[in-house]
């Protein structure tokens, strides 16, 4: 995680930009009223929102559910249905 100042976020707006889409990393921006702020790039930005809403309410009781199923061994294997139109 890489840590830049407000004045050179500014100054060097397309380097940091780049620098954060590129290597898929975050970046604080510190300010000086302690409001500080953190860049991430779009695709990470909704993984994390995908994250939290399968981590939330129902769909989290229901996949902590399927997991401790899992674990205790209630798993039923079933083969992938062939698609008929595929002519491979």
């Amino acid at each position: 995680m890489k840590v830049v100042n407000y004045t050179d976020l500014r100054l060097n707006l397309k380097f940091w930009l780049d620098t954060v889409v590129n290597d898929v990393e975050e970046l604080i921006i510190k300010r000086k009223d302690n409001k500080d702020l953190v860049l991430i790039p779009l695709e990470e930005y909704n993984a994390l929102k995908e994250t939290t809403y399968l981590l939330s309410g129902k769909n989290r009781e229901v996949l902590l559910k399927s997991i401790a199923e899992a674990e205790g061994g209630k798993i039923v294997e079933q083969d992938l249905m062939e698609d008929e139109n595929n002519l491979d």
